[in-house]
């Protein structure tokens, strides 16, 4: 290695052990050859990154040159840009008296040589592409001892030439690996005859340089053939210029190649890469990129109009976006600029509008413009494939088909398709992407926009056809082709116009189910956005309310049922009419259907449910444009997801902890982040330097574009709130005041003031006074919100909200009075703040609800939760619900069909209702009801505050009123004749109560609150007594005529939870919050069995009706099958993954039911399922609205379900038949 280099490297050995990862580089280092196996397994060995980079460069400091120049462009290529920049100035390839070649372009003696050899000279403006230009110099010096063939290929208009020019301009190239001189031939599209002609010209230059050198060489006869021109030129090269490079630019024939093999060193460009198999010698290529980096296309356009690059107008990024940087279009545009320089958002749409033929300027390349390039690549494709090339039209942008494909189209094999593809690869046509296997393919976007103006009709029906509709069921693993058609099926219909096929296709629930298991529901979202214009409004309205209602539910695993899913839609829609049939269909060959037949009166108010994160979401967010939502939270991850269907766009493993907020710049190119892990991070940006020294709990850019700000607030002690540059992320302010941790910061809407909210109880705003803001949200931490004056500090008013729930966020809406308040209780409200009026419930979530957001226009609200759901709902359709709103405790009467449903209300009521019936209220007591319990006919039954009442049914009538409780009634229950009901209190009592009379028995003994009791009916004596349990740990059973404690047990060394009593009365079993169950003898009062194995504690139990069997289930969700004979476990009955609120069920398992022939097991928690109690596997699921159900009433024959969920909604649920 030349000391210049090595003493570079070991200057910058500090920095670059400190930075680089070897293991990145080391890939690039062993493909240049620079590098061995070996060698590579050494470095890796060593433990730390640090060691490894040092033992790296250890290494490269016993190498030669080349293993410098290959560890350069490794870091060019790597991104190490800062790094390589330290290393530039000593590469070998410069010479020490030469000056820098990316900068002027060479010494004189360089320009010399270049200038003889009809080099062409740097074009006006001009960008370097240093990484590009050193893989070709590397290649070129590898020609040093030896002749061969260097190829640059790319597609029409990658710059190629530019780039075979720029490679020569360096002195130590050329005065080392050619100092015969460079010789530069374009070629194109020629004829044998115009082949000669530059073969004439050159061999005629060379031999007059010669002699200009050599006056005693004689000039010869042009040759008369090619076959004489071929032995001409290459007398020349090996005598005369022995050690000289040829350059042959634009080549497009192997035939033309084949004049030129003669052994000596040729660079050639091309747009075919395989041309240079077809000649002698060693080879080597290196391919060009098909667009500039963006930053380099701006700056091309600022050169052509003499502009800066930050100064350009939005247009010109669009400009770049839209012809992914090729170097053609924008110097076309460019030049077309410099004379017409408000002509930025013409030639924007004129791009757009792919009106290529626009696209026109007379300058030094061979197509003046855009079509006659692209055309011309077309051109040299044999007639056959010409057709096949036209063909991929009917792919779509940015998408990568496998060949199977278009085998189906082209009515070829696989393998045949791929020959095709190969060649079409070769002359840069097509791109292939290698890291699949089978191998995927794709268009740029020119060449796709180029090929849709020669679209010929009927290809896209030709193409759909001959699918033959193989789209039967979810494809195998790797099946590529089967994934495109359910992908991409939609959109070739819609090109084809096949609007009737369209139609059934996309209003099909078959089709629903299937593309969703594989796909996932935003992309069917996305389909019914994308076709709504061409598709029945209303029917298309059912079905993406469907799937924006509960894509949620359709990402998790196993993938639920579909039919069952959509019987949850309104009996009107589509979607329920398809389910319905289906579910009758499939209940006649024993599939289980459940029809939620009391859902009328319910609706939805949510536009889009989304689950983007495994965890609780702590921060969602709007972009400006109001098209895309941003989300995070305790997966430390950040997601970005279009607001209209939930599709992702963007995911970041963001922290390295809880991310607790988000943020869009005003132009939404940049992502905040902030986080409990300290940091600030700038997604697309440049990071701040420093860190808080605690958590970092919000982060929100200014609202302008005039000064890009980013304020951040925090738990620091002192120093909580920060304003930082952007653009000079060590430049920052320091805001000082709150003495506790500052939860939240503001920005005005003119960006002159930051307000902040701290835990110390204040709200501080920056700067002077405010006039032009009328007020100021802001929540407090107990359950309401204020609204103050700005420039006054007078609270105008104060928003109070349940007094059970504490008030998380606020938001005020851009473009009306409302303002949107997050709940701790789940919901969501909006409130007027002119007339003080709540105008909005949005009820859904399934727990805390962290954030509100209204979009830029104010149409939509977002919501995110720890339910790991982002909702989006509709400003302009929330309303306060009218609905009733049920509490969970409840009793329900089957009587021959009849259904009566008795339930404590919101409004301090009770509730009675018959199936097919409105609700009936009773208004009873200021205190908020208590449990309810129905006697069978003639339906007097019981209502309990502190103090219970036996009512009439229908009536109200108050047939009695029981006083002796001190504490909250929990349970209460009539005996089966109706006379005798029976208490259970928070007091520790049970009271049995004959409620004609008043008479009354107290039944006293256990330490703490008796939730529940049951009726314990003995043989042989059939006497009836009343086992009740305890969160003492106890079980006790009573004698309920005389009040006499029969038995005191104790049972476990936790809470009781539950207990059951077996239908013959033999037995009895208890759950524990000591994470067993046990079972127990009534003639005994004996354990006969201990069952262990929960993790969690077992919830809930229930006999099945032969007694043969005992199932149980805990709080994670986990359902076991025991038999009760020897207490050996028989199932377990779970899901395969945990669910969205990290359990197995959904919640608790809180209610069991075996159905009467023992087959079918029912359970509650989060959602209501059913299992085959054989095999232990889910038969159904059924997903309500809200979560955590608390009991479940089931009709004698197993057909009838009834529940009440968290969110106070009424679930009748019937068998399908």
């Amino acid at each position: 290695m030349e000391e210049g280099a090595r003493s570079c490297l070991l200057q910058s050995r500090s920095s670059l052990e400190q930075d680089i990862r070897a293991s990145y580089l080391m890939d690039h280092m062993i493909s240049d050859g620079v590098l061995t196996g070996d060698e590579e397994d050494r470095i890796r060995s060593k433990p730390t990154r640090r060691e490894q980079a040092a033992a790296l460069l250890e290494l490269l400091l016993r190498k030669d040159n080349q293993a410098y120049i290959s560890f350069y462009n490794a870091l060019i290529r790597e991104s190490y840009g800062d790094l390589a920049s330290l290393l530039h100035n000593s590469l070998p390839l410069v010479s020490p008296e030469a000056e820098k070649s990316f900068s002027d372009g060479g010494t004189r003696h360089v320009q010399a040589v270049l200038s003889e050899g009809g080099v062409p000279q740097r074009p006006v403006v001009f960008v370097s592409r240093p990484a590009l230009v050193n893989r070709v110099r590397e290649k070129l010096y590898h020609l040093q001892k030896e002749p061969g063939w260097v190829t640059v290929f790319g597609m029409a208009g990658s710059g190629k030439s530019v780039l075979a020019a720029e490679s020569v301009r360096d002195h130590a190239l050329i005065t080392e690996c050619f100092p015969g001189g460079v010789h530069w031939l374009s070629i194109g599209q020629l004829d044998r005859a115009d082949l000669l002609v530059r073969i004439q010209s050159l061999c005629f230059r060379l031999e007059q340089q010669s002699q200009e050198k050599d006056p005693s060489s004689s000039l010869h006869r042009s040759p008369g053939s090619l076959e004489e021109a071929k032995e001409r030129l290459r007398f020349l090269m090996l005598h005369r210029y022995p050690r000289s490079l040829l350059i042959l630019d634009d080549i497009w024939d192997s035939s033309v190649l084949k004049a030129f093999d003669i052994q000596c060193r040729v660079l050639l460009t091309t747009r075919d890469r395989s041309l240079a198999d077809c000649v002698s010698g060693s080879k080597s290529e290196v391919a060009v990129e098909s667009g500039l980096e963006e930053d380099q296309a701006l700056e091309i356009l600022a050169l052509y109009v003499n502009g800066k690059p930050q100064r350009l107008p939005e247009q010109a990024r669009s400009i770049v976006r839209e012809c992914k940087g090729s170097p053609l279009v924008v110097s076309l545009v460019g030049a077309l600029l410099r004379e017409f320089p408000d002509r930025w958002a013409y030639y924007l749409h004129t791009l757009q509008q792919k009106k290529f033929k626009r696209i026109r300027k007379s300058s030094s390349y061979d197509y003046d413009a855009l079509d006659q390039a692209m055309a011309a690549s077309i051109q040299v494709l044999s007639e056959e494939h010409r057709e096949l090339y036209i063909d991929l039209t009917v792919l779509e942008k940015d998408v990568k088909v496998p060949a199977k494909v278009l085998s189906v189209l082209w009515d070829l094999e696989p393998e045949e398709v791929e020959d095709v593809f190969q060649d079409f690869v070769n002359k840069s046509l097509l791109f292939r992407d290698c890291h699949h296997r089978p191998y995927l393919y794709y268009l740029h976007d020119l060449q796709l926009d180029f090929l849709a103006e020669m679209n010929r009709s009927g290809l896209e029906v030709g193409l759909i056809h001959s699918t033959q509709w193989r789209l039967q069921g979810p494809p195998t693993s790797g099946d590529e082709e089967c994934l495109y058609w359910f992908r991409f099926l939609t959109y070739h219909m819609a090109k084809a116009n096949l609007t009737q096929e369209l139609y059934s296709l996309m209003f099909s629930l078959d089709w629903v189910r299937t593309k969703a298991q594989i796909m996932g529901p935003a992309h069917l979202i996305n389909d019914y956005v994308e076709y709504g214009a061409i598709l029945d409004k209303e029917v298309r309205g059912h079905f993406q309310e469907f799937l924006s209602l509960n894509g949620h539910q359709l990402e998790q695993r196993p993938f639920p049922d579909v039919v069952q899913l959509a019987l949850s839609q309104p009996d009107s829609s589509e979607v329920y009419r398809q389910a319905l049939l289906q579910a009758q269909e499939r209940a006649t060959r024993g599939g289980l259907y459940l029809d939620w037949v009391n859902k009328s009166s319910l609706k939805s108010l949510s536009r889009l449910v989304v689950q983007p994160h495994q965890g609780s979401i702590y921060s969602a967010c709007f972009s400006h444009d109001g098209t895309k939502i941003a989300s995070c939270g305790s997966s430390k991850t950040l997601r970005v997801f279009k607001s209209t269907s939930g599709e992702k766009l963007l995911e970041i493993q963001a922290h390295d902890d809880d991310v607790l907020c988000c943020a869009f710049s005003p132009d939404d190119h940049l992502l905040a982040t902030c986080s409990s892990d300290r940091k600030v991070k700038v997604w697309g940006g440049t990071l701040p330097s420093d860190e808080h020294e605690e958590q970092v709990n919000h982060c929100q850019f200014t609202n302008t574009h005039r000064r890009l700000l980013l304020a951040t607030c925090s738990n620091d002690k002192f120093m909580n709130t920060k304003l930082w540059n952007i653009n000079k992320p060590s430049s920052q302010n320091t805001m000082f005041g709150h003495l506790e941790p500052v939860n939240h910061c503001c920005f005005s809407p003119d960006d002159v003031y930051l307000s902040t909210s701290s835990s110390d109880g204040t709200l501080k705003v920056g700067g002077r006074a405010i006039t032009s803001y009328n007020y100021g949200v802001v929540t407090d931490p107990s359950c309401c919100s204020q609204v103050f004056d700005v420039e006054t500090a007078a609270m105008l008013l104060e928003i109070r909200t349940s007094r059970l729930s504490t008030v998380q966020y606020c938001h005020a809406c851009p473009s009306s009075k409302l303002v949107a308040i997050a709940l701790s209780h789940y919901a969501v409200e909006l409130w007027d703040i002119e007339t003080s009026k709540k105008m909005a419930d949005c009820s859904g979530h399934l727990s805390w609800v962290h954030g509100v957001q209204f979009s830029p226009d104010g149409s939509l609200l977002l919501s995110c939760s720890d339910d790991q759901t982002v909702r989006v709902w509709e400003t302009n359709k929330v309303h306060t619900s009218s609905a009733v709103c049920l509490k969970r405790d409840s009793d329900v009467l089957f009587n021959n069909g009849d259904i009566t449903v008795v339930a404590a209300d919101n409004r301090n009521r009770l509730q009675v209702r018959g199936l097919g019936l409105k609700w009936n209220h009773l208004s009873l007591s200021p205190r908020l009801p208590s449990p309810s319990s129905l006697s069978p006919p003639p339906s007097p039954f019981s209502f309990l505050p502190l103090s219970p009442q036996v009512l009439e049914v229908p009536s109200g009538t108050s047939l009695a009123t029981l006083q002796g409780h001190t504490r909250t009634v929990l349970h209460c229950q009539f005996t089966p004749e109706g006379d005798t009901l029976i208490t259970s209190s928070e007091d520790t009592t049970i009271r049995v109560w004959r409620w004609r009379t008043g008479e009354c028995v107290v039944l006293e003994g256990h330490k703490e609150q008796v939730r529940c009791f049951s009726l314990l009916t003995t043989s042989p004596s059939s006497e009836t007594h009343l086992l009740s349990w305890s969160f003492d740990g106890t079980i006790k059973v009573w004698d309920m005529s005389s009040g006499e404690r029969l038995q005191d047990l104790v049972c476990h060394q936790g809470a009781v939870l539950a207990c059951d009593v077996s239908p013959d009365g033999q037995l009895f079993a208890t759950t524990s919050a000591d994470k067993t169950a046990k079972v127990w003898s009534s003639a005994s009062w004996e354990c006969v069995c201990l069952l262990n194995g929960h993790q969690d504690c077992v919830r809930s139990c229930r006999f099945s009706w032969d007694g043969r069997r005992l199932a149980t289930g805990d709080d994670n969700g986990e359902i076991r099958l025991w038999n009760v004979k020897d207490g050996t476990l028989l199932k377990i009955c779970s899901r395969e993954n945990k669910d969205a609120m990290d359990s197995l069920h959904g919640g608790w398992v809180t209610d069991l039911h075996f159905s009467p022939d023992n087959t079918v097991l029912l359970s509650t928690g989060g959602y209501i399922k059913w299992w085959n109690v054989e095999k232990g596997e889910a038969l159904q699921t059924f997903y309500p609205t809200g979560a955590n159900l608390k009991r479940i009433h089931v009709s004698p024959d197993f057909s009838t379900f009834v529940t009440i969920d968290n969110i106070g909604i009424l679930y009748i649920l019937k068998k399908v038949e």
